[in-house]
């Protein structure tokens, strides 16, 4: 069911509900997917993966997130629910996708027919539908593996690099003339194949490869984030910052130095410390206690290293203000925005030369109660067809140098590169 306008309210309530599964008899989360309608946000082996449409709601605009927010609650507050497991992601929960930009800002939320969660030692099955109860389903079976890409070939997107490199120069220029402080840059990349791409290969890939990113995949938008914008979750809520990023050499000891020169890099911790302030001043407003470290750590991913920050708090309005309004306080960080925050997004708009479309806007799930997960769609593509756009982007301050900042966006192209076979 596929609902036309966020005010819209479901004909019939939806019908849920969960039982548990013996968690040693399932199988990987990511190979229980079928090819039609997967959604999935996984982690380490666990999280939650869904298919089919039970529900469904488009917003845009300005009020994306309001209007996504305000038809969730009505169709949590209508549905059946009966949740025998009672773990965070049982019971009705949605996956969305929000645009970065408020224009367009095409955004969904889904929910599937079927929702497959694990948790540590606790696994359960939660069937959704329409106008009544679905039948009893039977305990879930891995899915036809999916084929690699065929043909596959990589092209520039709406610029290349040297024209990046003169925009990244331009906004060096602005940033020193002190029109601002931090601006996000990025650009994109054009993968071919020969027919359609079956956006589970990449998913297993990346889920394998980057086990403690958040892989996704909701509406043709996927990927492996680093980045956790909210958790909230029984009143508490988290936010994992990065910004500052250098690229692995493979060498152990050479990575170690470099991670230590990351540590003490002026440049990178001026970008992290705007990226941290965002996030600790649009939490404060909600939080009763918040908890900001005073310096970054070293996160060690298999192809880049980033500094990055944990800022925890405790919600005093969870009653009121769902994670996906958490969402939508802090977006765009400057993280993935700059900062100050509207002059950064106006030059972005100026200069960038691309739609980023859902890159760099949230991306997760959300239950009944308002908890949920939303991280930042980055390290990400879109498919359509035999196409994927894929994502890159750099955090640019007054010192930031174009050649360096190119090779950084070819590291974070990686993950999804080679994950569709690149």
């Amino acid at each position: 069911m596929t609902q036309g306008a966020p005010a819209d309210r479901p004909a019939v309530p939806l019908v849920v509900r969960t039982t548990a599964l013996d968690v040693t008899r399932l199988a990987a989360l990511v190979d229980l997917l079928p090819s039609t309608a997967p959604v999935a946000w996984l982690r380490r082996g666990e999280g939650l993966v869904g298919w089919g449409r039970a529900a469904e709601v488009r917003t845009t605009g300005d009020t994306r997130f309001a209007d996504a927010d305000a038809w969730w609650s009505q169709t949590a507050g209508r549905a059946v629910v009966r949740d025998d497991v009672g773990e965070p992601g049982s019971g009705l929960v949605c996956f969305g996708t929000m645009a970065f930009a408020d224009e367009p800002g095409d955004s969904s939320l889904v929910v599937p027919e079927v929702v497959v969660g694990r948790r540590g030692d606790v696994a359960w099955m939660t069937t959704i539908s329409a106008g009544g109860l679905a039948p009893a389903a039977l305990p879930p079976e891995p899915a036809d593996p999916p084929e690699p890409p065929v043909g596959l070939t990589f092209s520039d997107g709406h610029r290349n690099g040297d024209e990046w490199m003169s925009v990244v120069a331009d906004a060096v220029a602005r940033i020193n003339a002190g029109e601002l402080e931090k601006v996000v840059l990025a650009r994109d990349l054009v993968a071919t194949a020969d027919a359609d791409i079956d956006v589970r290969w990449p998913l297993r890939r990346l889920a394998e490869t980057y086990p403690t990113c958040w892989t996704f995949h909701v509406d043709g938008f996927f990927g492996a984030t680093p980045e956790l914008l909210v958790r909230r979750e029984r009143g508490l809520v988290t936010s994992r910052v990065l910004a500052g990023t250098i690229r692995r050499t493979g060498d152990d000891a050479r990575d170690l130095m470099l991670a230590a020169t990351l540590a003490r890099s002026s440049k990178d911790l001026e970008e992290h410390e705007y990226a941290v302030r965002s996030v600790a001043v649009a939490f404060a407003p909600h939080c009763s206690s918040m908890n900001v470290p005073e310096a970054p750590f070293v996160l060690h991913l298999p192809n880049v290293m980033h500094l990055a920050t944990d800022v925890t708090g405790v919600v005093h309005d969870a009653g009121t203000v769902s994670s996906l309004a958490l969402a939508s306080a802090l977006h765009p960080s400057a993280a993935v925005g700059g900062h100050p925050t509207d002059v950064a997004v106006a030059l972005i708009d100026e200069i960038e030369g691309m739609p980023r479309g859902r890159y760099a806007g949230p991306v997760g799930w959300m239950d009944a109660t308002g908890d949920g997960e939303w991280g930042l769609g980055l390290r990400s593509g879109v498919v359509s067809g035999p196409t994927v756009r894929l994502f890159a982007g750099c955090g640019i301050v007054g010192d930031s140098d174009p050649e360096s900042e190119l090779a950084e966006a070819g590291a974070k192209f990686v993950p999804v590169r080679d994950a569709l076979g690149g």
